[in-house]
């Protein structure tokens, strides 16, 4: 068996037979990348002398970049197995390699952009301590506690964005192993202590079929549920309470739900909470505690799983986040 990811096709440009390597690293992608128009292109010039290396770009689930090898498949060989003619695709999977040169540009841009706020506030602080405020002890606590804040806003904020980065970087690769929805739902319950603990709200889990299994990475997947429950607490408001459940959608996945009974946004909104960086303005402690990375990496680590993140609200009526993951394949 080849080590690498191979695709025959026939005269047509369709799959004749793929390995079994293909299949584990391009999944439902692998007929994407063959009917690219790149491909087909170079399919209707193939000749049997030459061999051909093109580059397709996918966009949807996930951004993905592979290098496809042609060569015409050798008429001994082909008429071996009854077939008359076709062509031997080799692919190379390099999402990875695109991934990593777009996060370091990314990483500079985002971090320079939402660093400067604090850095100049820390700065002007320490001026301030060193100059004016040198000999008014009250002052000092009153600025070092604010640039303890700062700090804690910084060091957050890289957390938030290296995390993004590796999330993104592993984006094109399908997670398989099966998790329990129970056991998520335990670590959600474990992890959240502190958040709750620091708060008025009441966590409520829902009750979780003991056999409901699903192909997931669990790490991201209780990254997730406490991104969702830390975006509660943070904006919903004192005194409320939030609601997480998983159930199974008629064999064909599972629906995890997040909601909560707190303030919510203006549905106009809603669409671009997922962007990075993106605030709502007025919304209370938004300045103070929030990064504007916590939905953006929930729907990264959703593509990841080839899901769908629905988000609901409205004024005075909460928020409720749905995300639909499919079943094994």
């Amino acid at each position: 068996m080849l080590p690498i990811p191979a695709v025959l096709l026939d005269s047509g440009g369709r799959i004749f037979h793929a390995n079994r390597v293909a299949h584990s690293i391009f999944g439902d992608a692998l007929g994407a990348v063959i009917r690219h128009p790149a491909v087909q292109s170079v399919l209707s010039t193939l000749t049997p002398e030459t061999g051909v290396v093109t580059r397709v770009e996918l966009d949807v689930p996930v951004r993905r970049i592979v290098q496809v090898t042609f060569r015409q498949w050798p008429e001994r060989f082909a008429s071996a197995i009854g077939w008359h003619e076709g062509v031997l695709a080799v692919l190379e999977d390099c999402s990875e390699f695109e991934v990593v040169d777009r996060m370091r540009a990314d990483f500079v841009a985002y971090a320079s952009h939402e660093l400067r706020t604090p850095l100049a506030s820390l700065i002007g602080f320490i001026e301030t301590l060193q100059g004016p405020a040198a000999d008014d002890p009250a002052a000092q606590q009153q600025f070092l506690a604010i640039m303890a804040a700062q700090a804690a806003r910084m060091e957050r904020l890289i957390e938030r964005l290296l995390y993004l980065s590796r999330v993104q970087r592993l984006e094109h690769m399908r997670p398989h192993d099966m998790v329990a929805a129970q056991d998520l739902m335990d670590r959600l319950l474990e992890d959240s202590q502190i958040l709750i603990r620091s708060s008025e709200a009441r966590l409520v889990l829902m009750p979780t079929d003991e056999d409901l299994f699903f192909p997931a990475d669990e790490d991201q997947i209780v990254q997730v549920l406490l991104n969702l429950v830390e975006n509660a607490l943070k904006y919903g408001g004192p005194d409320i309470e939030i609601r997480v459940g998983i159930v199974a959608d008629n064999g064909k996945g599972v629906e995890i739900s997040v909601s909560d009974n707190g303030r919510g946004v203006d549905s106009q909104h809603v669409p671009r909470l997922t962007e990075r960086f993106y605030r709502v303005e007025g919304r209370a402690t938004a300045s103070q505690s929030g990064t504007g990375l916590g939905l953006a990496i929930v729907k990264h680590i959703v593509d990841r799983h080839g899901g769908r993140l629905r988000i609901e609200s409205a004024p005075g009526r909460g928020m409720t986040c749905r995300i639909w993951l499919p079943k094994a394949s």
